[in-house]
């Protein structure tokens, strides 16, 4: 009961840590609102698969503690915020003296939900954040961060998407230049990627979602 006590202090005390953490950072699709709605969904995928609360809860807080720090001029090259998370995160883990082994998992946690990092999670835990991170980029909230993300990135080449082939069905795809073209070089990829049975179910939801939506937009592209 003593350590459960503290486990639920130290969670809500780096909830409040990392929001502070967060206050300054513009990116909406990256800022504090998508490291909420991972945590929660991160804890009742933790409920459903009988996963380890805090480890989950920790790791899914400090996920993209990497993106909230300033990037620093003497790195030529920006770090990867996957790698900077890990990094933070064990400052923190270690300011609150989390017992080592919970330590190793909190981070490995973080470490493997990086979808470009490629890291296979060795843990039901850690496959609980990456399937929480991932079903943030789909449903409702997905099209809602793509949009925003397509919309930061953008430069003068940026398209919504291509004038005579926007579902990609004939052209290389190239997401970069078409907003639309990212549906299918990540989003319609990402249900299958989810790997807890709790979280499969609520990607089929939310990818079917995106397809209804896909479909609408073609209706009213031919109007």
């Amino acid at each position: 009961m003593e350590t459960i006590l503290q486990e639920t202090q130290i969670l809500t005390t780096t909830y409040e840590e990392v929001r502070r953490r967060f206050s300054g950072l513009d990116d909406l699709a990256h800022g504090w609102e998508h490291v909420q709605r991972v945590y929660h969904l991160a804890l009742w995928l933790a409920e459903e698969e009988r996963a380890d609360r805090f480890v989950v809860g920790m790791a899914a807080l400090m996920h993209d503690l990497g993106r909230a720090t300033p990037h620093d001029p003497t790195h030529h090259m920006p770090r990867h915020h996957a790698d900077l998370s890990v990094e933070l995160a064990r400052e923190m883990l270690v300011a609150h003296r989390v017992p080592g082994e919970k330590q190793q998992a909190i981070l490995h946690a973080i470490a493997a939900h990086s979808f470009s990092r490629n890291i296979e999670p060795q843990t039901l835990e850690a496959c609980i954040v990456r399937d929480a991170d991932r079903l943030d980029a789909l449903g409702a909230i997905g099209i809602l961060r793509l949009a925003i993300t397509g919309t930061m990135r953008r430069n003068e080449q940026t398209r919504t998407y291509h004038p005579d082939d926007p579902f990609a069905q004939q052209h290389p795809l190239d997401d970069k230049r078409y907003l639309i073209d990212h549906f299918y070089t990540k989003l319609l990829k990402l249900g299958d990627t989810i790997i807890t049975p709790s979280g499969r179910a609520l990607a089929r939801q939310r990818t079917a979602f995106v397809h209804a939506y896909l479909e609408q937009l073609r209706r009213e592209l031919n109007m």
